[in-house]
Protein backbone atom coordinates (compact mmCIF):
# COMPACT_ATOMS: atom_id res chain seq x y z
CA UNK A 1 0.00 0.00 0.00
CA UNK A 2 1.78 3.61 -0.60
CA UNK A 3 1.08 6.91 0.16
CA UNK A 4 0.06 9.99 -2.53
CA UNK A 5 1.65 13.07 -1.54
CA UNK A 6 -0.31 16.02 -3.06
CA UNK A 7 0.41 19.84 -2.75
CA UNK A 8 -2.88 20.77 -0.14
CA UNK A 9 -3.64 24.21 0.54
CA UNK A 10 -4.61 24.07 4.36
CA UNK A 11 -6.34 26.91 6.47
CA UNK A 12 -4.86 28.47 8.94
CA UNK A 13 -7.58 28.38 11.52
CA UNK A 14 -5.70 30.50 14.19
CA UNK A 15 -6.63 33.24 11.90
CA UNK A 16 -10.38 34.34 12.36
CA UNK A 17 -10.49 35.84 8.92
CA UNK A 18 -9.86 32.14 7.26
CA UNK A 19 -12.74 30.85 9.08
CA UNK A 20 -17.04 30.31 7.97
CA UNK A 21 -19.40 32.06 9.42
CA UNK A 22 -20.39 28.63 10.90
CA UNK A 23 -16.65 27.82 12.14
CA UNK A 24 -16.59 31.51 14.17
CA UNK A 25 -19.94 30.46 15.60
CA UNK A 26 -18.99 27.04 16.82
CA UNK A 27 -15.61 28.07 18.14
CA UNK A 28 -17.06 31.39 20.17
CA UNK A 29 -19.84 29.27 21.85
CA UNK A 30 -17.39 26.67 22.29
CA UNK A 31 -14.57 29.06 23.91
CA UNK A 32 -17.37 30.37 26.30
CA UNK A 33 -17.75 27.25 27.14
CA UNK A 34 -14.61 27.17 28.73
CA UNK A 35 -14.02 30.53 29.99
CA UNK A 36 -17.56 29.52 32.31
CA UNK A 37 -15.43 26.50 33.27
CA UNK A 38 -12.22 28.04 33.90
CA UNK A 39 -14.49 30.85 35.89
CA UNK A 40 -15.78 27.76 38.28
CA UNK A 41 -11.68 26.65 38.99
CA UNK A 42 -11.11 30.36 39.37
CA UNK A 43 -13.42 31.00 41.76
CA UNK A 44 -12.74 27.35 43.39
CA UNK A 45 -9.62 28.87 44.04
CA UNK A 46 -10.74 32.03 45.51
CA UNK A 47 -12.96 30.22 47.71
CA UNK A 48 -10.13 28.33 49.67
CA UNK A 49 -8.22 31.40 49.61
CA UNK A 50 -10.74 33.68 51.22
CA UNK A 51 -11.15 30.46 53.65
CA UNK A 52 -7.47 30.42 54.50
CA UNK A 53 -7.76 33.82 55.33
CA UNK A 54 -3.67 34.23 54.29
CA UNK A 55 -4.40 37.38 52.48
CA UNK A 56 -4.53 39.28 55.40
CA UNK A 57 -0.76 38.83 55.64
CA UNK A 58 -0.46 41.00 53.53
CA UNK A 59 -1.97 44.01 54.40
CA UNK A 60 -5.17 43.86 52.95
CA UNK A 61 -8.60 44.74 54.46
CA UNK A 62 -10.02 41.45 52.73
CA UNK A 63 -9.95 38.46 50.76
CA UNK A 64 -11.77 41.00 47.78
CA UNK A 65 -9.34 43.95 48.46
CA UNK A 66 -6.40 41.48 48.15
CA UNK A 67 -8.29 39.92 44.71
CA UNK A 68 -8.10 43.24 43.43
CA UNK A 69 -4.38 44.00 44.22
CA UNK A 70 -3.17 40.28 43.26
CA UNK A 71 -5.13 39.66 39.70
CA UNK A 72 -5.64 43.25 38.97
CA UNK A 73 -9.31 43.55 38.96
CA UNK A 74 -11.53 46.52 40.28
CA UNK A 75 -12.78 46.65 43.80
CA UNK A 76 -16.55 46.15 42.95
CA UNK A 77 -15.78 43.16 40.58
CA UNK A 78 -13.37 41.01 43.31
CA UNK A 79 -15.86 42.11 45.90
CA UNK A 80 -18.74 40.06 43.65
CA UNK A 81 -16.44 37.46 42.53
CA UNK A 82 -15.29 36.57 46.70
CA UNK A 83 -19.53 36.86 47.44
CA UNK A 84 -19.91 34.47 44.19
CA UNK A 85 -17.60 31.91 45.51
CA UNK A 86 -18.52 31.80 49.27
CA UNK A 87 -22.00 31.03 48.03
CA UNK A 88 -21.22 28.45 45.63
CA UNK A 89 -19.36 26.21 47.75
CA UNK A 90 -22.99 25.72 49.36
CA UNK A 91 -24.34 24.81 46.11
CA UNK A 92 -22.76 21.47 44.65
CA UNK A 93 -25.13 21.31 41.85
CA UNK A 94 -24.55 24.64 40.81
CA UNK A 95 -21.18 24.58 41.30
CA UNK A 96 -21.02 21.62 38.77
CA UNK A 97 -23.11 22.66 35.96
CA UNK A 98 -20.60 25.81 36.30
CA UNK A 99 -17.65 23.55 36.23
CA UNK A 100 -18.64 21.73 33.02
CA UNK A 101 -19.48 24.83 31.44
CA UNK A 102 -23.20 25.09 31.25
CA UNK A 103 -24.01 28.12 33.10
CA UNK A 104 -22.01 31.07 32.38
CA UNK A 105 -20.97 33.41 35.31
CA UNK A 106 -24.21 36.11 34.43
CA UNK A 107 -26.39 32.98 35.44
CA UNK A 108 -24.53 31.42 38.51
CA UNK A 109 -23.62 35.24 39.73
CA UNK A 110 -28.00 35.52 39.88
CA UNK A 111 -28.41 32.38 41.11
CA UNK A 112 -26.33 32.58 44.28
CA UNK A 113 -28.15 35.41 45.18
CA UNK A 114 -31.64 33.57 46.01
CA UNK A 115 -30.39 29.63 45.97
CA UNK A 116 -30.45 27.63 49.12
CA UNK A 117 -30.01 23.52 49.42
CA UNK A 118 -33.19 23.50 49.52
CA UNK A 119 -34.13 25.23 46.10
CA UNK A 120 -30.70 24.59 44.30
CA UNK A 121 -32.32 21.69 42.08
CA UNK A 122 -34.87 23.82 40.91
CA UNK A 123 -33.32 27.08 40.62
CA UNK A 124 -30.93 25.19 38.28
CA UNK A 125 -33.13 24.22 35.64
CA UNK A 126 -34.55 27.82 35.69
CA UNK A 127 -31.32 28.81 35.19
CA UNK A 128 -30.66 26.24 32.02
CA UNK A 129 -34.14 27.64 30.47
CA UNK A 130 -33.61 30.92 30.95
CA UNK A 131 -31.07 33.69 29.62
CA UNK A 132 -29.11 35.54 31.09
CA UNK A 133 -30.62 38.63 31.35
CA UNK A 134 -33.98 36.66 31.76
CA UNK A 135 -32.85 35.22 34.94
CA UNK A 136 -31.23 38.41 36.02
CA UNK A 137 -34.28 40.23 35.99
CA UNK A 138 -36.32 37.27 37.12
CA UNK A 139 -34.14 37.79 40.58
CA UNK A 140 -34.00 41.33 40.87
CA UNK A 141 -38.41 41.12 41.16
CA UNK A 142 -38.24 37.92 43.53
CA UNK A 143 -35.72 39.82 45.81
CA UNK A 144 -38.14 42.92 46.06
CA UNK A 145 -41.15 40.72 46.48
CA UNK A 146 -38.87 39.28 49.53
CA UNK A 147 -38.47 42.91 50.57
CA UNK A 148 -42.48 44.01 50.59
CA UNK A 149 -42.87 40.92 53.15
CA UNK A 150 -44.49 41.99 56.72
CA UNK A 151 -42.05 42.57 59.58
CA UNK A 152 -43.17 42.73 62.90
CA UNK A 153 -42.55 46.69 63.80
CA UNK A 154 -39.92 47.33 66.47
CA UNK A 155 -41.43 47.25 70.39
CA UNK A 156 -38.79 50.26 71.48
CA UNK A 157 -36.04 52.20 69.93
CA UNK A 158 -32.73 52.26 71.58
CA UNK A 159 -28.88 53.06 70.92
CA UNK A 160 -26.36 52.05 72.84
CA UNK A 161 -22.66 53.39 72.97
CA UNK A 162 -19.83 51.87 75.27
CA UNK A 163 -15.96 51.67 75.51
CA UNK A 164 -15.04 48.00 74.92
CA UNK A 165 -12.09 46.48 77.09
CA UNK A 166 -9.62 46.82 74.05
CA UNK A 167 -10.42 50.44 73.71
CA UNK A 168 -12.46 50.77 70.88
CA UNK A 169 -16.13 52.04 70.72
CA UNK A 170 -18.97 49.80 69.96
CA UNK A 171 -22.41 51.29 68.93
CA UNK A 172 -25.50 49.03 69.11
CA UNK A 173 -29.20 50.30 68.58
CA UNK A 174 -32.25 49.96 67.21
CA UNK A 175 -34.60 52.74 65.25
CA UNK A 176 -38.50 53.19 64.14
CA UNK A 177 -38.46 53.46 60.49
CA UNK A 178 -39.24 57.14 60.36
CA UNK A 179 -35.91 57.40 62.48
CA UNK A 180 -33.95 54.64 60.55
CA UNK A 181 -35.13 56.55 57.35
CA UNK A 182 -33.40 59.59 58.57
CA UNK A 183 -29.88 58.22 59.97
CA UNK A 184 -29.84 55.96 56.33
CA UNK A 185 -29.83 59.26 54.83
CA UNK A 186 -27.50 61.28 56.62
CA UNK A 187 -24.71 58.48 56.18
CA UNK A 188 -25.74 58.41 52.71
CA UNK A 189 -25.28 62.25 52.03
CA UNK A 190 -22.13 61.65 53.93
CA UNK A 191 -21.40 59.10 51.49
CA UNK A 192 -22.14 61.35 48.47
CA UNK A 193 -19.78 63.73 49.76
CA UNK A 194 -16.63 61.72 50.34
CA UNK A 195 -17.54 60.36 46.82
CA UNK A 196 -17.38 63.77 45.21
CA UNK A 197 -13.96 64.41 46.85
CA UNK A 198 -12.52 61.29 45.73
CA UNK A 199 -13.42 62.29 42.49
CA UNK A 200 -12.15 65.48 42.56
CA UNK A 201 -9.25 64.46 43.73
CA UNK A 202 -8.85 61.69 40.90
CA UNK A 203 -9.62 63.41 38.04
CA UNK A 204 -7.18 62.37 35.44
CA UNK A 205 -6.67 59.58 37.35
CA UNK A 206 -6.90 55.75 35.97
CA UNK A 207 -6.71 54.15 39.33
CA UNK A 208 -10.44 52.72 40.20
CA UNK A 209 -11.81 54.65 42.94
CA UNK A 210 -12.99 52.81 46.23
CA UNK A 211 -16.01 53.47 47.80
CA UNK A 212 -16.58 55.55 51.32
CA UNK A 213 -17.58 53.34 53.85
CA UNK A 214 -20.20 53.50 56.16
CA UNK A 215 -17.91 53.83 58.86
CA UNK A 216 -16.34 56.52 57.28
CA UNK A 217 -19.71 58.05 56.50
CA UNK A 218 -20.75 57.95 59.85
CA UNK A 219 -17.50 59.51 60.88
CA UNK A 220 -18.27 62.58 58.25
CA UNK A 221 -21.66 62.67 60.22
CA UNK A 222 -20.20 63.40 62.90
CA UNK A 223 -17.69 65.52 62.26
CA UNK A 224 -20.31 67.85 60.09
CA UNK A 225 -21.99 67.56 63.99
CA UNK A 226 -19.21 69.48 65.53
CA UNK A 227 -19.33 71.84 62.70
CA UNK A 228 -15.86 70.67 60.98
CA UNK A 229 -15.00 70.08 57.75
CA UNK A 230 -14.70 66.13 57.01
CA UNK A 231 -12.33 67.16 54.61
CA UNK A 232 -10.00 68.90 56.30
CA UNK A 233 -6.00 67.14 56.60
CA UNK A 234 -4.98 65.20 59.21
CA UNK A 235 -2.89 67.94 62.07
CA UNK A 236 -6.40 69.97 61.69
CA UNK A 237 -8.62 67.03 61.39
CA UNK A 238 -8.02 65.16 64.99
CA UNK A 239 -9.40 66.74 68.15
CA UNK A 240 -9.00 64.08 70.41
CA UNK A 241 -7.01 64.14 73.04
CA UNK A 242 -4.47 62.16 74.37
CA UNK A 243 -2.70 62.01 77.41
CA UNK A 244 0.87 61.15 77.19
CA UNK A 245 3.69 60.63 79.70
CA UNK A 246 7.13 62.12 77.70
CA UNK A 247 8.52 59.18 77.65
CA UNK A 248 5.88 57.16 76.07
CA UNK A 249 6.67 58.60 72.91
CA UNK A 250 10.68 58.41 73.08
CA UNK A 251 10.22 54.75 73.57
CA UNK A 252 8.37 53.57 76.81
CA UNK A 253 6.31 51.44 76.12
CA UNK A 254 5.04 51.19 80.07
CA UNK A 255 4.57 54.69 79.85
CA UNK A 256 0.61 55.97 80.76
CA UNK A 257 -1.47 57.04 77.64
CA UNK A 258 -5.09 58.09 77.98
CA UNK A 259 -7.62 59.31 76.19
CA UNK A 260 -9.16 62.60 77.88
CA UNK A 261 -12.53 61.22 79.30
CA UNK A 262 -11.89 58.07 78.03
CA UNK A 263 -10.17 54.58 78.49
CA UNK A 264 -6.21 53.77 78.36
CA UNK A 265 -4.88 53.25 74.77
CA UNK A 266 -1.02 51.62 73.77
CA UNK A 267 1.57 53.93 73.55
CA UNK A 268 2.44 52.66 69.72
CA UNK A 269 -1.38 53.84 69.37
CA UNK A 270 -0.19 57.77 71.05
CA UNK A 271 2.83 57.26 68.35
CA UNK A 272 0.71 57.54 65.62
CA UNK A 273 -1.95 59.73 66.33
CA UNK A 274 1.29 61.81 67.08
CA UNK A 275 2.67 61.19 63.71
CA UNK A 276 0.12 64.15 62.17
CA UNK A 277 -1.35 66.20 65.26
CA UNK A 278 -1.36 69.06 67.20
CA UNK A 279 0.80 68.86 69.65
CA UNK A 280 0.67 70.88 72.91
CA UNK A 281 3.02 70.48 75.43
CA UNK A 282 2.03 70.32 79.43
CA UNK A 283 4.21 70.25 82.31
CA UNK A 284 2.22 68.58 85.43
CA UNK A 285 3.33 67.31 88.92
CA UNK A 286 0.29 65.22 90.38
CA UNK A 287 -2.15 65.49 88.15
CA UNK A 288 -2.10 69.35 88.68
CA UNK A 289 -0.60 71.64 85.19
CA UNK A 290 2.21 73.43 85.70
CA UNK A 291 3.45 74.82 82.67
CA UNK A 292 1.22 74.47 78.89
CA UNK A 293 2.77 75.43 76.03
CA UNK A 294 1.92 76.35 72.15
CA UNK A 295 -0.28 74.02 70.17
CA UNK A 296 2.12 72.99 67.31
CA UNK A 297 1.44 71.53 63.96
CA UNK A 298 3.71 68.47 63.69
CA UNK A 299 3.36 68.69 59.79
CA UNK A 300 3.44 72.14 58.55
CA UNK A 301 1.02 73.04 55.72
CA UNK A 302 3.46 73.35 52.63
CA UNK A 303 5.02 70.43 53.52
CA UNK A 304 1.49 68.96 53.71
CA UNK A 305 0.68 69.89 50.45
CA UNK A 306 4.14 68.92 48.94
CA UNK A 307 3.60 65.20 50.22
CA UNK A 308 0.74 65.04 48.79
CA UNK A 309 1.34 65.78 45.44
CA UNK A 310 4.14 63.29 45.47
CA UNK A 311 2.00 60.56 47.37
CA UNK A 312 -1.55 61.32 46.16
CA UNK A 313 -3.21 59.39 48.30
CA UNK A 314 -2.20 55.90 50.57
CA UNK A 315 1.40 54.22 49.60
CA UNK A 316 0.76 50.82 50.75
CA UNK A 317 0.63 48.26 48.30
CA UNK A 318 -2.89 47.68 46.78
CA UNK A 319 -3.88 50.84 48.56
CA UNK A 320 -5.86 53.10 46.62
CA UNK A 321 -7.71 55.40 49.18
CA UNK A 322 -7.09 59.49 49.00
CA UNK A 323 -9.68 59.95 51.93
CA UNK A 324 -8.47 60.26 55.75
CA UNK A 325 -4.85 59.95 54.90
CA UNK A 326 -2.02 60.58 57.77
CA UNK A 327 1.47 61.99 57.27
CA UNK A 328 3.28 58.71 58.61
CA UNK A 329 7.03 59.52 60.10
CA UNK A 330 8.84 56.48 58.85
CA UNK A 331 11.46 57.48 61.90
CA UNK A 332 8.86 58.92 64.64
CA UNK A 333 10.06 61.97 65.27
CA UNK A 334 9.81 61.80 69.28
CA UNK A 335 12.71 59.23 68.39
CA UNK A 336 14.70 61.97 66.31
CA UNK A 337 12.93 61.60 63.06
CA UNK A 338 13.01 64.59 60.51
CA UNK A 339 9.67 66.24 59.59
CA UNK A 340 10.94 66.61 56.20
CA UNK A 341 9.51 64.99 53.08
CA UNK A 342 12.26 62.07 53.16
CA UNK A 343 11.19 61.09 56.27
CA UNK A 344 7.10 61.49 55.61
CA UNK A 345 4.81 58.75 54.21
CA UNK A 346 0.82 59.29 52.98
CA UNK A 347 -0.90 56.32 54.49
CA UNK A 348 -5.07 55.64 55.37
CA UNK A 349 -6.31 55.51 58.35
CA UNK A 350 -6.02 51.16 58.62
CA UNK A 351 -2.66 51.13 57.44
CA UNK A 352 -1.68 53.51 59.25
CA UNK A 353 -2.81 51.64 62.38
CA UNK A 354 -0.86 48.35 60.80
CA UNK A 355 2.42 50.14 60.58
CA UNK A 356 2.15 51.09 63.56
CA UNK A 357 0.11 48.66 66.39
CA UNK A 358 0.18 45.66 63.17
CA UNK A 359 3.34 45.03 63.11
CA UNK A 360 4.10 45.90 59.80
CA UNK A 361 7.21 48.06 58.91
CA UNK A 362 8.08 50.68 56.10
CA UNK A 363 11.63 52.06 55.54
CA UNK A 364 13.31 55.36 54.26
CA UNK A 365 12.60 53.87 50.86
CA UNK A 366 9.23 53.35 51.01
CA UNK A 367 9.34 49.59 50.87
CA UNK A 368 6.69 47.87 52.73
CA UNK A 369 7.46 44.37 55.08
CA UNK A 370 4.90 42.80 56.67
CA UNK A 371 5.01 41.07 60.35
CA UNK A 372 7.16 38.41 59.40
CA UNK A 373 9.63 40.98 57.84
CA UNK A 374 8.84 39.92 53.60
CA UNK A 375 8.81 42.21 51.47
CA UNK A 376 5.09 43.49 50.03
CA UNK A 377 5.76 44.64 46.38
CA UNK A 378 3.75 47.11 45.06
CA UNK A 379 2.83 45.31 42.04
CA UNK A 380 2.24 41.77 41.26
CA UNK A 381 4.23 40.00 38.30
CA UNK A 382 2.43 37.84 36.50
CA UNK A 383 4.05 34.31 37.09
CA UNK A 384 5.15 32.25 34.65
CA UNK A 385 2.63 30.35 32.35
CA UNK A 386 2.16 27.87 29.95
CA UNK A 387 -0.71 29.51 27.52
CA UNK A 388 -0.60 26.68 25.40
CA UNK A 389 -1.07 24.05 28.15
CA UNK A 390 -3.62 25.88 29.75
CA UNK A 391 -5.32 26.40 26.38
CA UNK A 392 -5.40 22.84 25.93
CA UNK A 393 -6.66 22.31 29.42
CA UNK A 394 -9.34 24.58 28.73
CA UNK A 395 -10.70 22.72 25.20
CA UNK A 396 -11.16 19.56 27.26
CA UNK A 397 -14.33 21.00 28.88
CA UNK A 398 -17.36 20.11 27.01
CA UNK A 399 -19.32 22.20 25.04
CA UNK A 400 -22.43 22.41 26.62
CA UNK A 401 -22.89 26.18 27.34
CA UNK A 402 -26.88 26.33 28.27
CA UNK A 403 -27.31 30.07 26.74
CA UNK A 404 -31.46 29.58 27.69
CA UNK A 405 -34.60 28.77 25.40
CA UNK A 406 -34.83 32.21 23.68
CA UNK A 407 -38.68 31.87 24.46
CA UNK A 408 -39.92 35.31 25.81
CA UNK A 409 -40.28 35.31 29.25
CA UNK A 410 -43.34 36.30 31.51
CA UNK A 411 -42.29 38.21 34.66
CA UNK A 412 -44.70 37.23 37.40
CA UNK A 413 -44.53 33.51 35.93
CA UNK A 414 -41.33 33.78 36.53
CA UNK A 415 -41.34 34.99 39.89
CA UNK A 416 -43.75 32.44 40.70
CA UNK A 417 -41.33 29.98 39.48
CA UNK A 418 -38.49 30.90 41.63
CA UNK A 419 -41.26 31.46 44.62
CA UNK A 420 -42.10 27.99 44.23
CA UNK A 421 -38.47 27.07 44.67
Amino acid sequence: MGWVLTNVTTKDVSDPVELSLDELEDELATLASHIAAGMSRWLELVGEIDRRGRWAESGQSSCAAWLAWRCALLPRTAREHVRVARRLGALPQIQAAFARGELSFAKVRALTRVADFRSEAELLELGRAFTAAQLERAVRALRRVSSEEARALHAREHVSVWWEDDGSLSIRGRLAPEEGARVVQALEAARIGLSARARKDQRGSAEPRRLPTTAEALAAVADAALGQDAARPGGDRHQIVVHVDADALAGDDAAACVLEDGPAVATETARRLACDAAVVVASERNGRPLRLGRKTRTIPPALRRALTARDRGCRFPGCTNRLFVDAHHVRHWARGGETSIGNLVLLCRRHHRLVHEGGYAVDERLRFFDPRGRRIPHAWRAPPVDAARLLGRARAAPRTLASGTGERMNLVDAVDALLAA
